[in-house]
């Protein structure tokens, strides 16, 4: 299949959301214009997801307002117009996905493998990709990039931060500076780690030395779950919770020593910045949706809980289901891991200054 794809010349990438899968995606369409640079990608993405990648060379977004409900369809199919795409990568698996897809015209629709085209893609589409065995997210999606014939799937990422929230967060973080970023709300209540032991390990951070910074979205809820931290730390740590922007939070992540976070999607964030991740996973399979470059780094008990859920094999990317499954991660581990990553961080400080 791969061969028959050297010549196009459009190409539309259906992703809709979220942060996370965005960030993955990204990855893939810098692998495809690294092999084909001539050639015209338009991404048809989310609002919020937007606003992230929106300064990205080479490529012509399409807003999808999914808060217009049904007339979201209608905008999208007018302002794809008469544009008729060469390639359709249909990358999400859900129904609103499905449906958005018949507002693009493309001449060949590629989507996931019979395995895992669910919510109706598969009567959309016409190619799959290659089925793929417990694929992490990115990789699967890197699937797509080999099936137009991509050689070089090592995932590299370029978001451009404009200049102006660049030197905000230069006004706020000094280069050197040991930072501590954590980032404690996931979209679901449930994937958040106790207030309490995040502010245990925001101590001990600060006991090291590190300046500690809470970042977040705006919503209610992780503005409160960063009050709660506060509240439990007696040491002093910053709240920017609310307070920036996704490239404004991006350009914090890239400045950052160490990041901890659950399975959100500034993790995934972080990881596009080359910034050291620890994922604290109980829900999901941190194989599966885990930081991609800080796998190593990840604190799980995920095998834990769905282990007490599920008998026999477990299907990939199965979720464990309870509000109380992140309380098995215990704080000390948590900290045993901060304290290893300080070390492997220094040790490639120390490296990068003798050479």
């Amino acid at each position: 299949m791969a061969t028959e794809f050297s010549n196009i010349k459009s190409l539309c990438l259906l992703r809709l959301s979220a942060i996370g899968d965005v960030c993955h995606a990204v990855a893939m369409v810098q692998a495809i214009q690294r092999q084909y640079p001539q050639l015209a990608i338009t991404w048809v993405i989310g609002k919020v997801e937007y606003q992230l990648v929106q300064h990205i060379a080479g490529v012509n977004f399409v807003i999808f307002d999914k808060s217009r409900g049904w007339q979201s369809y209608v905008d999208l199919k007018r302002n794809l117009g008469k544009q008729q795409f060469d390639v359709l990568l249909h990358m999400q698996v859900a129904l609103r996905a499905t449906i958005a897809s018949l507002m693009i015209k493309a001449k060949e629709r590629i989507g996931f493998d019979k395995a895992r085209a669910k919510e109706g893609q598969w009567l959309v589409t016409n190619r799959q990709i290659q089925p793929q065995h417990e694929p992490h997210v990115l990789d699967g999606f890197m699937g797509f990039a080999t099936a137009l014939g991509v050689k070089d799937i090592t995932p590299r990422w370029t978001i451009p931060v404009p200049e102006a929230d660049a030197e905000f967060v230069s006004s706020i973080l000094s280069a050197g500076e040991k930072v501590f970023v954590i980032c404690p709300a996931a979209s679901k209540q449930e994937r958040n780690w106790l207030p309490e032991r995040y502010a245990d390990v925001a101590q001990h951070a600060c006991n090291q030395g590190f300046r500690v910074l809470l970042c977040g979205g705006p919503s209610d809820a992780e503005i409160q779950l960063a009050a709660n931290i506060q509240q439990f730390c007696e040491a002093k740590i910053e709240n920017w919770v609310g307070k920036t922007s996704l490239t404004q939070l991006l350009s914090v992540l890239k400045q950052a020593t160490i990041v901890l976070a659950p399975d959100t999607g500034p993790a995934h964030m972080a990881v596009t910045q080359s910034t050291p991740v620890i994922g604290l996973y109980a829900h999901s399979n941190p194989g599966r949706t885990g930081p991609y470059c800080s796998q190593q780094y990840v604190v799980s008990v995920y095998h834990q809980a769905i282990a007490e859920q599920v008998q026999g094999e477990v299907p990939w990317g199965k979720r464990a289901k309870g509000a109380h499954l992140m309380s098995y991660i215990q704080t000390d581990v948590v900290i045993q891991q901060f304290d290893e990553v300080v070390s492997i961080v220094a040790g490639k400080n120390l490296s990068t200054s003798a050479n």
